[in-house]
């Protein structure tokens, strides 16, 4: 194994090409871990495992880094992180790493409105890091975490697939209900639900009219009845069953979350209940699924069912279960 490692770490080479098809002389790499390679996450994470202690706390992912200090004045704030910059800094030169300028920034969170123009002044290097609302793993964090920037952003994403689903449903032709099925869960939810358990409470969230695509229904149709007909869980549910996945791994002692959500509610005050934050939402579902030994996506299955058993609509007589299909959904789209 550590043969194979050194091999993988020590024994690589490149050529750059120009566009011409130029090409330069073979050089080797003596430093870095291959792109996209299973094992290089692992490789860095223990390379930087010894981390310096720093005043704020740490959290890391493989090569992206934050620290988060929490403080009702100014200037404490930007002295610490001031500080511990500069411990990493330190940490980093002598390690051979190296920050990347363009994605190092600062950022604040409150619901100050008076201070809502005011910029963190943290400093590294002589110089003061830009402010601006960072992308974190693909999300936007705004100033009062309403996730609005990224939710608009998200939604400009889906507009275009559902288009494209739109394409796949043509008037004159057109897939089977089954493919659209299958095409809007890889496409639309499998985009719409990425890091859902931070963001789905928000009140920007709002719903993308995909399934009246795979139905065929028209606007008339009450908005409510598109998941079963549809046979695709709806997105609250399916939020729910990821929020509740999340929750489940958290009650594991070493996870990050676990402190949080295993310490008194008491200790809590601080939260804003405004932004229905993930702990409380996480403790509720943990609660109402008693059952640990079915998985979340069947916890969300039985609700569903349990939901669609107490709706009065007629369709129950078509559709008993929301494992059933309605009748025709196999049939041929177009005639």
């Amino acid at each position: 194994m550590v043969h194979m490692i050194m091999e993988m770490v020590g024994n690589r080479s490149f050529t750059p090409t120009t566009g011409n098809g130029q090409k330069s002389r073979l050089r080797r790499l003596k430093n870095g871990v291959p792109q996209e390679s299973v094992l290089a996450p692992l490789l860095f994470n223990i390379y930087i495992c010894d981390l310096p202690t720093t005043i704020s706390r740490k959290y890391a992912y493989a090569d992206d880094l934050a620290i988060m200090h929490a403080d009702g004045d100014w200037q404490a704030v930007e002295g610490a992180l001031t500080k511990d910059m500069a411990t990493l800094s330190e940490y980093l030169q002598t390690w051979k790493l190296k920050l990347s300028n363009t994605k190092t920034v600062s950022a604040v969170f409150h619901l100050n409105n008076k201070e809502a123009k005011r910029e963190l002044k943290v400093n590294f290097n002589n110089a003061t890091l830009s402010c601006s609302e960072p992308k974190y793993f693909g999300v936007t964090l705004d100033r009062s975490l309403t996730y609005r920037r990224h939710l608009e952003s998200l939604r400009k994403k889906l507009t275009l697939r559902v288009a494209l689903l739109r394409r796949l449903a043509g008037s004159g032709w057109g897939a089977g209900a089954t493919t659209l099925q299958t095409a809007t869960l890889a496409l639309v939810h499998s985009t719409a639900e990425y890091c859902a358990p931070a963001w789905w409470r928000s009140a920007h969230t709002r719903i993308i009219d995909a399934l009246r695509i795979v139905t065929e229904c028209l606007r008339p149709t009450p908005a409510d009845n598109l998941p079963i007909l549809a046979g695709i869980q709806p997105a609250e549910l399916r939020r729910s069953g990821a929020t509740l996945s999340l929750a489940r791994r958290a009650m594991e002692p070493g996870h990050l979350l676990h402190s949080a959500l295993t310490r008194p509610s008491s200790a809590d005050a601080r939260r804003l209940n405004s932004r229905h934050p993930f702990v409380p939402v996480a403790q509720q579902l943990i609660s109402l699924s008693d059952n640990n030994n079915i998985s979340a996506a069947q916890w969300a299955n039985h609700q569903w069912n349990a939901e669609w058993g107490d709706n009065p609509t007629r369709l129950r007589m078509l559709i008993p279960d929301t494992g059933s299909h309605p009748p025709g959904m196999t049939l041929p789209r177009r005639a």
